[in-house]
């Protein structure tokens, strides 16, 4: 059963190996390329990887797939047999790239990964594209034949840990700067740590010093993988090299492992490469900032982003307005509500848009709900408050009349703040203020500025509010009846309370156990104890079951204030009918009335 297997593995491995050969030994890299290895644009964590994993080799989805091998389903093992077989009997050294033909187009469109590059190199290119290194000892020219490029790719794409340099050195592999290039960037389905690995064993090589060039290429290859050990590793040897020889470091690279890092979710090791700019004399650009503000608040790293954004702001790097919107919603999410306004300021200020979304969520953001922690000064808290809806309402106060149209969710999330801080004059202005200019608002926000109202005592104006919601063509719902009943019975117009109730139920199809709650209280209050039980009685032809609470508050006024032990077991008695139980002590309250009264007979 293994040997199908084993023959997948040794094609897998001797194709690879040809592609790599392939390169090697036909180089196209001429003196004139720049000397820079420039890295692809950084895209953010949370949407793309940072590098692209198009490779301009001729692409096999067999052997530059992410996956295993063994898990690719192929055509029957002899015909693959045969087929390599075929493949390797037919390479020809000296011939042209075999690959030529199958990414000429590719290659015309996107150009080589090592556009760039310079030949750094002092070894020579032979007329027949095959690279060599001359021997100074012997004066003969040595070059990595096929079977050590075979050897090298089979060792590299192990899993095996442990004595990957002890295998390297016997290879006796001819070094130099291009060969290294095509080992990292070339070669797909490579494990980060055996790339790690490789670069550490070069570099111990006294003719070999890292570069840019190299070390941008080797962070590129290993931030492809997406390997959680493997980008850790390489950050140690990122601080090893800059340890040694300054200058090495790129700003891209380390922009690269921001990335890797924020994909894991490690916010300090995010802000610990941030910090560590200066140091390796990278500047931090605009995407560094971008980067590094997003990832420390995904890992709840406020306070660090809360810094690195003050940071942005005073050395004017932004990004693009696309970018510098998801910096707001993210130190929104992040709850950095202050400072994500201070940047709307900021690029505002700049003449930079910010896009409409991102504007809504720091408004909604701004004008938010807090619940107060009980150890709170409530008057810092509701100053806070009344701070951050202010700003709110600044930057509402700059919509278009076009750009109203579509605004419905901040202008209600700030009328609902405003009714939560009793702020009840602003949020009725702003109210009308939707009525004349727009957008138009919905019950809801009718809603919430109705019960403003009767929470402070208000119920005449809350009722001429409801009259208004209704002139508008919109009905008032269960919650809308329910606030206004609750208002006129707390200020003892329980008879106004009773005259809207019945008016709920002309126009409700379902009410709401709180309205009669609300009013049994009432009754029970205005010592209108018929009207009370009565209420109790209608409740099941409306669907609501009373509660356990309301037969007991009334049993016990009954028996407290009138001594009608009458009605009180009668109630006692639908209770049993219906499922309730009576608790022990207003049991016992009943009985001793009963007791009370055959006394005085």
């Amino acid at each position: 059963m293994w040997r199908p297997l084993a023959r997948r593995a040794s094609l897998y491995r001797l194709a690879a190996a040809q592609r790599l050969l392939s390169t090697v030994l036909h180089p196209q890299v001429t003196r004139h390329q720049s000397s820079s290895l420039p890295l692809p644009s950084i895209q953010s964590a949370s949407h793309f990887s940072l590098f692209s994993r198009t490779s301009h080799f001729h692409h096999d989805s067999r052997f530059f797939s992410s996956s295993s091998a063994e898990s690719y389903e192929e055509p029957p093992a002899e015909s693959l047999i045969s087929g390599g077989n075929e493949a390797a009997a037919g390479f020809d050294f000296n011939a042209p790239n075999v690959f030529d033909e199958s990414s000429k187009h590719e290659s015309e469109n996107k150009g080589s990964f090592l556009d760039g590059v310079v030949d750094e190199f002092d070894g020579s290119g032979s007329l027949d594209g095959s690279l060599n290194v001359e021997d100074e000892g012997l004066g003969q020219a040595k070059t990595n034949d096929r079977e050590k490029v075979e050897n090298l790719v089979s060792l590299l794409q192990s899993s095996g840990k442990g004595f990957l340099e002890s295998n390297l050195e016997e290879m006796d592999l001819v070094l130099y700067d291009e060969f290294i290039l095509k080992v990292l960037l070339g070669t797909q389905c490579i494990r980060g740590e055996n790339l790690i690995g490789f670069f550490k064993w070069v570099l111990k090589k006294l003719e070999f010093k890292s570069s840019k060039v190299m070390l941008d290429a080797l962070v590129r290859a290993v931030c492809i993988g997406n390997q959680k050990r493997a980008v850790y590793d390489l950050w140690d040897l990122v601080n090893e090299i800059n340890e040694k020889e300054k200058g090495v470091v790129s700003t891209e690279s380390l922009n690269a492992i921001i990335t890797e890092f924020s994909k894991l979710g490690k916010g300090k090791a995010v802000f610990d490469v941030f910090n560590k700019f200066e140091e390796f004399g990278c500047e931090l650009n605009a995407d560094t900032y971008y980067l590094t503000i997003e990832a420390l608040c995904k890992s709840s790293f406020t306070n660090c982003a809360s810094l690195v954004c003050k940071k942005m702001l005073s050395s004017d790097k932004l990004p693009d307005s696309k970018k510098v919107g998801i910096i707001i919603y993210y130190l929104c999410k992040g709850g950095l509500i202050k400072d994500a306004h201070l940047v709307y300021s900021y690029v505002k200020d700049k003449k930079i848009d910010p896009p409409k979304l991102s504007i809504k969520f720091l408004i909604c953001s701004l004008s938010r709900i807090e619940t107060a922690d009980k150890k709170a000064n409530e008057e810092i808290q509701k100053k806070l408050d009344q701070e951050t809806v202010s700003l709110a309402l600044e930057m509402l106060s700059e919509y278009t009349d076009e750009n109203r149209k579509h605004a419905i969710k901040p202008f209600a999330s700030i009328i609902k703040k405003l009714c939560w801080i009793q702020d009840i004059d602003r949020a009725k202005k702003l109210l009308l203020e939707m009525i004349e200019r727009g957008p138009p608002p919905g019950a809801p926000v009718f809603n919430y500025v109705i019960a403003g109202l009767t929470k402070n005592g208000n119920t005449e104006e809350a009722m001429s509010v409801m009259r208004l919601m209704e002139k508008r063509g919109l009905k008032p719902d269960v919650y809308t009846y329910s606030v206004v009943v609750s208002g006129y019975a707390r200020n003892g117009e329980v008879e106004r309370a009773s005259a809207i109730f019945d008016e709920a139920k002309k126009n409700l199809e379902k009410l709401r156990p709180v309205m009669f709650h609300t009013l049994v209280r009432g009754f029970c209050k205005i010592e209108q104890y018929d009207k009370a039980v009565s209420l109790l009685r209608e409740m099941n032809a409306y669907g609501v079951n009373a509660s356990h609470d309301e037969y007991n508050k009334l049993i016990k006024s009954l028996c407290f204030k009138v001594l009608d032990l009458e009605t009180a077991e009668k109630l006692e008695e639908e209770m049993k009918s219906n499922g309730v139980l009576l608790n022990n002590r207003t049991r016992a309250l009943i009985r001793a009335v009963k007791e009370l009264k055959e006394g005085e007979r």
